[in-house]
């Protein structure tokens, strides 16, 4: 293949294929390596999930790539799928927090050490709670619907976005309202996850939790701003067609999947430290008994 002989467009999806190829090595390397060391079905089967979110957002993004000159119902459709993903990774992540410390909601199981602890909620949840609250299986199984929440209310609007794109009734106040609803779900499940984090994270340190929720938490952030960001260009006329292969209506949509097929590369590395194998090889056990001898 002759790389000075391709035009912008292709060497735009030489790269981005680049960058998928490597965010799958990465994720296939580490998957490959809890699926060798499987100890705890429970926790590595919520890795799994967790860690592929990076390449099914990569792929997702090239897929937009390709199709770049697709119709808005399309693009929403590929947007879609990611979100959708993001809730179940969100609702994956917090089981994987309460299977480190034993709790199981269904089972009510709540060990005694940590029965008790105030949790200390901030404005604006303290309008719908009290300021300070002791934690008991109740209020662990509340964490747990504030999350699941996202988990429900995500695809549910997901389907009923593209079938009234596909049907040509999508005015912008439709749009807005979604907008709206989602941000505030998707808010409430992370404010979940960030409450849980505080009151447990003495006992969640050994397992590099704040590494693991920046993971997750870095994809949608990237991927949320630099839309944004993405926009306001648009709107204020920095974005032309002549720096790109296609019309200027669509390269808003190709330069956002671009960047995520080259971020996911970042994120997939990082994963092999956030979700190492280490703790499931025995290597861990090991270390610690000889430091007690």
């Amino acid at each position: 293949m002759d790389i000075t002989a391709m035009d912008r467009g292709q060497l735009t999806l030489l790269g981005a294929a680049s960058c998928v190829m490597a965010t799958t090595y990465f994720t296939i390397q580490l998957m490959s390596q809890h699926l060798f060391y499987w100890k705890n079905p429970k926790e590595q089967k919520a890795i799994i999930i967790i860690i592929l979110m990076a390449p099914l957002y990569a792929i997702d993004s090239f897929v937009g790539l390709v199709n770049v000159q697709a119709s808005t119902a399309f693009f929403t459709y590929l947007e879609s799928i990611k979100e959708c993903y993001e809730a179940l990774v969100i609702a994956k992540f917090l089981s994987l927090m309460y299977s480190y410390l034993n709790i199981s909601i269904s089972k009510n199981i709540v060990p005694d050490e940590i029965k008790g602890r105030e949790i200390h909620h901030s404005f604006p949840m303290t309008l719908f709670q009290p300021h300070t609250v002791r934690l008991d299986h109740h209020n662990l199984k509340l964490l747990k619907s504030w999350t699941w929440q996202f988990v429900i209310i995500r695809p549910v609007c997901s389907i009923l976005m593209v079938a009234l794109q596909i049907l040509g009734i999508y005015p912008s106040w439709v749009s807005w309202t979604f907008t709206i609803i989602l941000n505030v779900s998707v808010t409430l499940a992370l404010y979940a996850l960030v409450i849980f984090y505080h009151v447990f994270a003495k006992e969640l340190a050994p397992h590099k939790p704040l590494a693991k929720f920046m993971c997750i938490k870095g994809i949608v952030f990237f991927c949320f701003w630099q839309g944004i960001v993405l926009e306001i260009l648009a709107a204020m006329g920095f974005l032309k067609a002549d720096h790109f292969w296609i019309d200027v209506e669509h390269v808003e949509e190709a330069l956002q999947n671009v960047l995520v097929c080259m971020e996911m590369v970042v994120f997939a590395f990082v994963q092999q430290y956030a979700y190492d194998v280490t703790p499931y090889t025995g290597d861990v056990h090991k270390m610690t008994s000889k430091k007690n001898e």
